[in-house]
């Protein structure tokens, strides 16, 4: 596997190529969550020198998908249709963690070929069934993505939509487009799984169902660990003591794009409804190149439906496939993927997501060393290495805060 490393540049996360060896804090950090957040966390800790464990309750395979695989996993400027943004602050910090996750994906796809790690970078085009000045969340979203530099490709044109043979009943009348990293979520979990183990982390399959907090101390002497990391997704209601986390639920039909039964689309299509957000949304296009072969169709937003009963013949499956069907005709004949159908649960947040330390004292009345990631909603790719960026910050102000009690202490026992 040829080595990728991430150096943090002030406040940034970047990602490097070449050959790399930290040094090493010998001092171990438990991560709990196997997800994308878990994963780019351990990532950036190990390359900052600390040892790295993970322990979760399952891990990304084919045979049994976790949520991070069956994501959509299109980079959208914030706030995106499944984010459920309301808080400004969160918002704002989450345009910012995007940005650091375009640019490491950007500089991932320029230092190794899509082949090893499953990420490349596609022409993304939004369409409104009204002209954008008309609607002023989205023209303020497409202003500041114009306005950013560093996001490739931004041209706004109504012609895109005959450009791309858009179903003319479809109702669109508006159009932008910039350049978005797109992943292929099983390879590259599977990928970024071997990044981690072969720079020494551990991972331990072990489920926690109790609030960190109670079970810190123990945890901790368990695995040797200095401070914890909660990456646990929609778990944050029980790992957390997080009342306000909740699923939205999701789903994907998955066709064959190889050009047999209409033309190979190779470029993303998206009709999103950014204020329908927290609604239950039946009425988004998307449609998304997931590799060389397979397109994926979307997409649904439930809030707070726990279970994942949905099957291709659903009634909002239907429609969902419809949608797209209408928008680029051909569509309905597409082929259906070896695997046609996926589904799972987004971890929303009531305030947005959760990037910062425990507030509360353990049981000894100590100030905590857990560092909560979770609640990133239907964006854990779009913000994974912003906000790994940030645990690793909040990880070294706990190393520092320990570092200066046993100074403290060491000098009142030479003064005794």
């Amino acid at each position: 596997m040829s080595q990728v490393f991430l150096t943090k540049v002030g406040q940034e996360l970047h990602l490097n190529h070449g050959l790399y060896v930290p040094e090493s804090k010998g001092l171990r950090v438990l991560i709990v969550g196997g997800g994308v957040t878990g994963m780019t966390t351990a990532w950036a800790l190990l390359d900052a020198g600390y040892d790295v464990t993970i322990i979760s309750s399952k891990w990304a395979s084919l045979e049994d998908r976790i949520t991070s695989q069956i994501a959509g996993a299109l980079w959208e400027w914030p706030p995106a249709v499944c984010g459920q943004h309301t808080n400004p602050i969160s918002l704002e910090n989450s345009k910012v963690w995007c940005m650091t996750s375009y640019r490491a994906l950007d500089e991932l796809m320029k230092a190794l070929p899509a082949e090893e790690h499953g990420v490349r970078m596609r022409t993304a085009n939004f369409f409104f069934c009204d002209p954008v000045e008309t609607m002023p969340g989205q023209l303020k979203k497409m202003v500041e993505i114009e306005a950013v530099s560093d996001i490739q490709g931004f041209y706004r044109d109504p012609t895109l939509i005959t450009q791309h043979a858009v179903n003319q009943n479809a109702g669109v009348v508006d159009a932008y487009k910039h350049d978005a990293p797109v992943i292929d979520t099983d390879h590259y979990m599977t990928w970024i799984r071997q990044v981690i183990l072969s720079k020494g982390a551990r991972l331990v399959t072990e489920t926690v169902t109790e609030d960190l907090i109670n079970i810190e101390d123990s945890l901790r002497l368990k695995y040797n660990a200095f401070a914890i990391v909660n990456a646990t997704g929609l778990s944050g209601d029980v790992v957390a003591g997080d009342n306000t986390v909740s699923p939205l639920r999701g789903a994907l039909i998955r066709v064959v794009n190889d050009g047999k039964k209409f033309p190979i689309v190779k470029e993303a299509l998206c009709v999103s409804h950014m204020d329908n957000a927290g609604e239950d949304v039946d009425d988004i296009v998307f449609i998304v190149p997931r590799n060389d072969r397979v397109l994926i169709l979307g997409g649904i937003a439930q809030p707070n439906k726990h279970t994942l009963d949905l099957t291709i013949d659903s009634p909002e499956i239907i429609r969902m496939r419809e949608r797209c069907n209408n928008f680029v005709p051909g569509l309905a004949d597409a082929e259906l993927d070896a695997t046609p159908f996926v589904q799972g649960l987004r971890p929303l947040r009531d305030h947005n997501v959760r990037v910062e330390r425990e507030q509360r004292s353990r049981r000894n009345g100590m100030a905590s060393r857990v560092v909560h990631s979770y609640g990133h909603g239907g964006s854990g790719f779009s913000l994974s290495f912003g906000c790994a960026g940030d645990v690793l910050g909040l990880v070294d102000e706990i190393l520092a805060e320990v570092s200066d009690t046993v100074e403290h202490e060491t000098a009142i026992v030479a003064h005794l």
